[in-house]
């Protein structure tokens, strides 16, 4: 007698909504790369209210590296945390990219509160190997 697979069974599920959170002071974390850079808005423990990168606001290819979409991407973030009603943010930079100091301008831009700015780029002591040189 064959058994029935009763477990794992394919319910369609209801996207969840996030609740309507009320945290006044944010972490704002700029990733800013050379191919593309993420701002991630978290509160004071780490958890993620609202993200977005150049990507995520339909910029691709070269464009999504360029100092604009930062500040694009970091106003749509800017406008999500408000909405959750955040009121200030820390910001914390990491990485060569040139979104860095355009980021942080389209955060404040949106009328969030900077009350300080840390860089926390990796910074090695000899540990990898970097990448070859590149030959154009």
């Amino acid at each position: 007698m064959a058994k029935t697979d009763t477990k794992g069974s394919k319910r369609p599920q209801k996207a969840r909504r996030r609740a309507q959170l009320n945290v006044p002071s944010a972490v704002a974390h700029v990733k800013a790369t050379f191919n593309n850079t993420i701002i991630a808005i978290t509160d004071p423990s780490g958890r993620v209210i609202t993200w977005s990168s150049a990507g995520k606001v339909n910029f691709s290819g070269s464009r999504k590296s360029s100092a604009f979409a930062a500040t694009v991407a970091a106003q749509d973030c800017g406008k999500a945390a408000q909405a959750m009603g955040v009121k200030e943010v820390e910001v914390s930079l990491k990485g060569p990219g040139a979104g860095r100091e355009s980021a942080v301008r389209g955060l404040q831009s949106t009328g969030l509160q900077i009350t300080s700015i840390r860089d926390v780029t990796p910074v090695r002591h000899n540990g990898c190997r970097s990448r070859k040189r590149r030959r154009v």
